[in-house]
């Protein structure tokens, strides 16, 4: 029998008691290309469930990585196909200017790669990652591997928690949650500091 799961993951329980894997995989799917459902959390209570021995961990592992590379593809497609429209078209009602748009494109030029694997462990980015991808013109290649070296990477943190601490696993992912705002603002604070020193060289260079 499965342990109770802790706190802000109980609400899973009976989700995971009917559906089992193809709840994980669907979530995690949708969640990914911008969808508002609880694809990170489904899957942290789906490996305290494998760790009871009501799961095997391999294969909700496949199913997750699986699920959120093929939703961040659906999200790139998005992006790709009709975001740079829609935002050219509405994006000044969320300050998102034409001239932010051609930044952010030659951002993800030079940076794509690393952005795209670290925003699978951020709430927010991880929803939006594949359809920014897109609208700025990553080459889908690039994308590829490097969202499905991110999805490894993130379903192998979770998954490889949740099976080792079990019920424990409530409070660690609150407190990683807590966290999150400090890597944000670190990865912005790298961002000025790049920005900032491409302006000096080129003031200099003047």
């Amino acid at each position: 029998m499965a342990p109770p799961l802790p706190g802000p993951l109980a609400h899973l329980a009976p989700v995971l008691d009917h559906y089992g894997y193809a709840a994980v995989g669907v979530l995690i799917f949708v969640e990914d290309f911008g969808i508002p459902v609880p694809g990170e959390t489904i899957l942290i209570a789906a490996s305290v469930y494998a760790g009871a021995g009501r799961l095997n961990v391999v294969i909700l592992g496949v199913i997750a990585v699986v699920a959120a590379v093929a939703g961040d593809n659906v999200g790139y497609l998005i992006g790709r196909t009709g975001g740079c429209a829609l935002a050219h078209r509405w994006g000044r009602y969320v300050l998102l200017t034409p001239e932010r748009l051609r930044r952010a494109e030659q951002f993800f030029v030079r940076h794509g790669g690393k952005v795209v694997t670290i925003a699978r462990f951020i709430e927010g980015f991880r929803q939006a990652n594949g359809i920014l991808a897109g609208i700025t013109g990553m080459h889908w290649p690039r994308f590829l591997a490097f969202n499905a070296l991110g999805a490894v990477l993130w379903v192998g943190l979770w998954t490889g928690l949740g099976y080792a601490v079990g019920t424990h696993i409530g409070a660690i992912s609150q407190q990683a949650f807590r966290y999150q705002i400090y890597l944000l603002a670190g990865l912005a604070v790298i961002v000025l500091a790049r920005f900032v020193y491409h302006r000096f060289r080129r003031h200099r260079a003047d």
